[in-house]
């Protein structure tokens, strides 16, 4: 048989991580009625980058998976936030 570790996620954990999602979506629509002129939208993408650092850590298991995992997932993530630094580059010198 495999030896596969079991982990099981407590309902104060899982309350936890939603009390955390409603208060970063709640701040993300307040983020919309300020006016903060091109930061707007930096805001924003801070928000839901972390919104999705905590559903990839919770909900996709990665704290509980192999750290290999977790490697290639932050990879990923380096890679993508270099392809938005280049694209404010660029939006913000036109």
């Amino acid at each position: 048989m495999s030896e596969e570790k079991q982990h099981i996620s407590s309902y104060t954990s899982h309350i936890l991580v939603l009390g955390a999602l409603l208060v970063l979506t709640a701040a993300s629509v307040a983020v919309t009625s300020l006016e903060m002129g091109k930061y707007n939208t930096l805001v924003a993408m801070l928000i839901a980058g972390t919104k999705a650092g905590i559903v990839l850590t919770w909900f996709m298991h990665l704290k509980f998976d192999n750290k290999i995992f977790a490697i290639f997932t932050v990879a990923v993530i380096v890679l993508f936030l270099l392809v938005l630094y280049v694209t404010f580059f660029d939006y913000s010198y036109r």
